[in-house]
């Protein structure tokens, strides 16, 4: 399921991850004890987000980072149907399952968190615990948009136009593309991301694959994320278990409901809190990030019960 002992670049003591399940080979690392936590990363990162928020909850936790399907070194068998983040949710269980876990928590930031409650969605039981971090579902995100808004995320509406024009684009200066979207994200600071997770992110972009899932992945969220939005919301389907959510200060907008009261209308236990810093909250304010989680997940009282027949 693992392989290998030398610990990966940016996890020391955790091993490498690669998995086949739910048509993706997934890549990442795995490291830690206890119950099985899920960590997802968002747009344009890979696992190595949750560099300096891993160690912490590896103390307490099996702590799974995969890159989401497309992303980083996670390669599809196939790129059609459309990596929805349905069809991710699923990948993501299979992913869970293999690994020996029926049940488990689950943190995502951004893109890894739009999977994530679409995950606990679709798959009642599976999550028993679900922090978003610097999200609000699609749905609501996208009849909140305004000019400052598409103006400053432009990205959200440049890699969903159809293909394969956003692809031809970015292809022609990959590392400029990727050095604004983390400049409007106010990590342009080596103490956000240091200089060797900033060319990882970069050679990973690099990838015309990885380029053109994640052009994918926005695509979905304009269309079929949309539409899984709006006919759970019609339908008063909510979240099955306590959701935390964490949201940048740089992020609130006066007169704005906050991400708690929007969550409140998914799901009937929800908590959160603002972190200081930037977007990429877990590289910008990790022990902010930590100090949140870890009470978080460890009030979970139910155990978290394996498959039968797991050998990890």
């Amino acid at each position: 399921m693992s392989r290998g002992d030398a610990a990966p670049p940016f996890f020391p003591g955790f091993r490498t991850l690669d998995v086949a399940a739910g048509g993706v080979r997934f890549a990442g690392v795995i490291g830690g004890d206890g119950p099985p936590l899920l960590l997802l990363h968002g747009f344009p990162e890979t696992h190595i987000a949750w560099r300096k928020v891993a160690p912490a909850l590896a103390r307490q936790h099996t702590v799974i980072i995969p890159d989401l399907p497309g992303y980083g070194a996670s390669r599809p068998d196939a790129m059609t149907p459309r990596w929805t983040k349905r069809r991710v949710g699923a990948a993501l269980v299979a992913l869970m399952q293999t690994l020996g876990y029926a049940r488990f928590a689950l943190a995502g930031h951004d893109r890894g968190a739009r999977a994530g409650y679409r995950l606990v969605l679709d798959h009642p039981g599976a999550v028993d615990r679900f922090a978003s971090l610097a999200v609000i579902p699609t749905v609501d995100a996208m009849l909140a948009v305004d000019y400052r808004y598409a103006q400053k995320s432009y990205h959200w509406f440049l890699l969903a136009q159809p293909a394969d024009l956003p692809e031809r684009l970015l292809a022609a200066a990959p590392d400029a593309v990727i050095d604004r979207a983390f400049a409007t994200m106010n990590a342009e600071s080596d103490d956000v991301i240091e200089p060797a997770a900033r060319e990882a992110y970069r050679a990973a972009f690099r990838e015309p694959a990885v380029r053109h899932a994640m052009c994918e992945d926005y695509r979905a969220a304009l269309h079929e994320d949309l539409a899984h939005d709006q006919a759970d919301r019609a339908a008063g389907r909510k979240l099955d278990c306590p959701v935390l959510v964490l949201w940048p200060s740089s992020q609130e907008v006066a007169g704005r409901p906050s991400p708690v009261d929007i969550w409140r209308g998914w799901a009937d236990d929800v908590t959160g809190a603002a972190t200081m810093g930037g977007h990429l909250q877990a590289e910008d304010r990790p022990e902010e990030v930590s100090v949140a989680l870890l009470p978080f997940f460890s009030r979970e009282s139910e155990a978290r019960v394996p498959l039968q027949g797991s050998d990890v």
